[in-house]
């Protein structure tokens, strides 16, 4: 696996290749979720790009930058096992040169004004603006991003739609502990306590999915809420949305895509979470 750390270098590098390049941006702090960005790659024959930016202009919160996990050189080896192609690590003024103003000015509608759009102002902007730039620098032909963040990848998605870009955005699966919590780089700093108390936030959206179709979303949503609250969470919100508007709805039968979506504080550590409670098969997420 090779390892560049300038963009001159990087591009360089990518000239020579003949192969269609598959991109897989992360924030570090590896776990099997971000792996399987780079398998899935790997399966579609991909030369694979992982990339390690802990993105200043994406954090509401200074301290959360700040706690914010960096274990480069742990990253390095379990991408070296997934036999990723290349690593860029860049740094903050690699992204960003000064002088330079990058940022994404585009509409997103409600995209980025519901959910994590309401607790985190700003934070898409700052998403989207180095999406864009990352994959200005890598140019690659498939972007694989995981499920698990489902208001960025529509985000992404839909910036890629603005800009008439031929990248294709592959969504990866949400891979899970086998107690179903969600792999996130965040788990880490979940105490004993927290960590035992997490699986609930996939029991309730489980729940959800099962009672969807016969119970009302208000009250799918009520019990989520105090199911979370009762083991110990702050849940922040928990909505049933449309899966390409992301506004709410009511009623399965008005919508081909349906998505469960929440986000809990488990002490002080924040944790997000979905999953595709109905769905019609002929227009699957892509």
């Amino acid at each position: 696996m090779l390892i560049f750390k300038k963009v001159t270098d990087l591009q360089g590098w990518l000239d020579t290749q003949r192969q269609a390049i598959g991109f897989a941006p992360t924030m570090g702090a590896l776990h099997q979720g971000h792996l399987e960005l780079i398998r899935m790659a790997k399966r579609r024959g991909d030369t694979v790009v992982a990339s390690i930016f802990v993105n200043p202009t994406q954090f509401n919160d200074p301290k959360d930058l700040e706690k914010y996990p960096r274990m480069p050189e742990q990253d390095a080896t379990l991408l070296l096992g997934a036999d990723c192609d290349v690593l860029f690590i860049p740094t903050v003024e690699e992204v960003y040169p000064p002088g330079l103003d990058l940022t994404v000015r585009l509409d997103f509608g409600p995209l980025e004004r519901v959910m994590e759009g309401i607790f985190r102002p700003g934070h898409f902007v700052g998403m989207a603006t180095v999406v864009k730039r990352l994959l200005d620098i890598v140019q690659p032909h498939h972007l694989y991003m995981g499920q698990k963040d489902f208001q960025q990848l529509s985000i992404v998605r839909s910036m890629l739609q603005q800009v008439h870009s031929p990248i294709e955005l592959v969504m990866c699966p949400t891979v899970r502990e086998a107690d179903g919590l969600a792999m996130s780089s965040r788990n880490v700093r979940l105490s004993p306590e927290m960590r035992a108390a997490a699986p609930v936030i996939y029991q309730s959206l489980l729940a959800a999915r099962e009672t969807f179709k016969t119970e009302a979303a208000g009250k799918i949503q009520t019990r989520a809420l105090q199911q979370m609250r009762d083991a110990g969470l702050q849940p922040e919100y928990f909505e049933l949305v449309d899966g390409f508007t992301l506004l709410p709805v009511t009623q399965h039968k008005d919508h081909s895509l349906v998505v469960a979506c929440t986000a809990v504080f488990a002490g002080d550590v924040r944790l997000i979470d979905n999953l595709v409670i109905h769905e019609n098969p002929d227009q699957a997420i892509k």
